[in-house]
């Protein structure tokens, strides 16, 4: 069970400047910068742990933020937009 989205949904279109049924997609994951400087300090710094961090008690783990994007059937522009008012644990899912 998951965050439960209709497969329509009327938004509003800032290239057309109107609101419309805008169709909804999963965002697809771009592509990994292979070695990107982040990569780099995260694996230095990672390495050389197995699971939690020592010295904390507790290690919760953080919620992502559920995406959709909506495509305008006029112009095909598509919009991000954020559901669930910012973080939550549960997958979207479209529904009919």
């Amino acid at each position: 069970m998951g965050v439960k989205v209709p497969k329509e949904i009327k938004a509003y279109c800032p290239k057309c400047k109107k609101h419309t049924a805008h169709k909804v997609k999963n965002p697809s994951k771009g592509k990994a910068r292979g070695m990107a400087w982040g990569t780099v300090r995260h694996e230095r710094r990672t390495s050389g742990y197995v699971g939690k961090v020592k010295g904390q008690a507790t290690v919760r783990k953080q919620g992502k933020r559920q995406k959709v994007m909506l495509e305008c059937p006029t112009c095909k522009k598509s919009i991000e937009r954020v559901l669930g008012g910012g973080r939550t644990k549960k997958k979207v899912e479209i529904t009919k």
